[in-house]
């Protein structure tokens, strides 16, 4: 709607410019004088076509100045978003206060022929800039003088204090889950054991994609959605973690991982997700990511090459000759010279592990008695 209201607005504004135009340039005797504008309605025609003219150039670049001023919106909004109210309010006051004294003590500058005025522009400028910073940097001493605190006799005490206070203002960075993660269940425990600080963020778009996949016609996939459903119901009730449903969108975007990743930067907050491939492509696009599968290998027992280990092997390998077991965490053994030793429980050494991102496989062989 904005888009076509600004495209309106600037194609009227371009019949204006050309109309303008189109007067200046018939005041000019030289055109004036042209055979074919020796009639008045000639004039009307040329008028009109200047107008038309002037109309299309800027129908044709009013998407590039509209893409200019979102561009600009959302910079600004993002900008804002890493201030605080606090600061904006000082920064404010700051500015205004420096640009009424720098009315007083520059007003000889503007008497200044040619050059007067651009200084005294370029002067104010300086003296807003210089005022908020001063008032920002300097807002808890402002603060505590207005509300009549007194100051410390003791620096160190005083240093303390500052301390303590910044780290109460501290606040947790926004977690933002995706749709994979919910429907693993195993967040919730994560943020049982206290791991993991809040707000936990669940945007309205995951939530929806949770709702259709619980409509599925497949069965399989509406287990899932509805066990999703379940856990995020889990989190809010039962643990005492904040979080928050967010109404954040992004129209332009169709992908649901590409809107978590915008979503993120918006909030400068971190994804959780088991989704490998979206942990490549927040890396790619530096968005902090803590992935549940990078946490689960992280966590598992540490074997070394040479430890002996008492297993179960319950199948056959992919070679003719290898035997595999599990441990208690998934982890998959694999027994050289194993095949023989199925559903028995041996005693094998272990020759050496592989980890990758998708997991962690253990090579061994049988003991020899």
């Amino acid at each position: 709607m904005l888009k076509k209201l600004l495209t309106g607005v600037f194609s009227l504004l371009g019949l204006i410019i050309g109309y303008v135009v189109s007067e200046i340039l018939l005041a000019i005797p030289q055109v004036a004088n042209l055979t074919y504008l020796s009639s008045t309605i000639a004039n009307v025609v040329f008028v009109i076509i200047i107008s038309i003219v002037f109309g299309i150039i800027f129908y044709i670049i009013s998407p590039v100045i509209y893409k200019g001023v979102s561009n600009l919106i959302e910079y600004i909004e993002k900008s804002m978003q890493k201030v605080s109210i606090t600061e904006i309010i000082y920064g404010t006051s700051g500015a205004v206060v420096a640009l009424i004294l720098m009315t007083f003590i520059a007003k000889p500058i503007n008497d200044i022929r040619l050059i007067g005025p651009i200084l005294l522009i370029l002067l104010n400028l300086l003296a807003a800039v210089i005022g908020a910073e001063i008032m920002i940097k300097k807002k808890e001493d402002i603060t505590a003088l207005l509300v009549n605190i007194k100051k410390p006799v003791v620096k160190e005490k005083k240093v303390k204090e500052t301390i303590k206070d910044k780290k109460e203002s501290i606040k947790g960075i926004p977690k933002i889950l995706d749709t994979s993660v919910i429907i693993d269940g195993r967040i919730f425990d994560i943020c049982e054991t206290g791991f993991v600080e809040g707000p936990l963020v669940i945007p309205n778009f995951v939530l929806d994609e949770l709702r259709h996949i619980s409509d599925s016609s497949d069965s399989l996939k509406r287990n899932r959605g509805r066990r999703g459903l379940d856990i995020l119901n889990k989190i809010q009730k039962e643990l005492a973690i904040e979080t928050q449903i967010v109404d954040d969108d992004f129209p332009k975007i169709a992908e649901v991982d590409a809107k978590l990743l915008k979503l993120a930067q918006k909030m400068n907050g971190k994804v959780i997700t088991n989704d490998y491939n979206l942990n490549k492509v927040a890396e790619f696009q530096g968005v902090p990511v803590l992935n549940i599968n990078e946490l689960s290998n992280a966590i598992k027992p540490v074997v070394l090459p040479g430890e002996e280990m008492k297993i179960d092997i319950v199948k056959d390998g992919k070679e003719s000759s290898q035997g595999v077991a599990y441990l208690d965490d998934g982890t998959m053994i694999v027994v050289e010279s194993g095949r023989k030793y199925i559903g028995q429980t041996t005693l094998v050494i272990v020759t050496s592990v592989l980890q990758t991102a998708a997991g962690r496989m253990i090579f061994a062989k049988p003991k020899e008695n």
